[in-house]
């Protein structure tokens, strides 16, 4: 039985998450953390799902109202979202 021992730090690194095929899901974890910080808790509370799919973000509503008001700013969404990632990981938002 082997057990493997990483510190911290080894765990956070690049080279680590790069090795071990992380980036992905890592960006998909930042990206649901980032729309819950910027939007805040009226609309986390009726947030079911968020999911990035390539460049496309995905969010799904409780609330038809609340998708209405956001699709008129989805490109300012955007743009929002890529400056807090500090990348250009969205391209498209859809909201379902």
């Amino acid at each position: 039985m082997h057990f493997f021992r990483f510190s911290l730090g080894d765990l956070c690194s690049k080279s680590f998450i790069r090795e071990n095929n992380l980036s992905k899901k890592m960006q998909k974890i930042k990206v649901e953390e980032t729309w819950f910080k910027m939007m805040g808790p009226g609309v986390a509370t009726h947030t079911t799902s968020v999911k990035l799919n390539n460049k496309t973000l995905i969010i799904h509503l409780k609330s038809s109202v609340l998708r209405e008001e956001l699709s008129y700013g989805k490109e300012k969404i955007i743009k929002m979202m890529n400056e807090e990632l500090a990348e250009e990981v969205i391209s498209k938002l859809m909201l379902v």
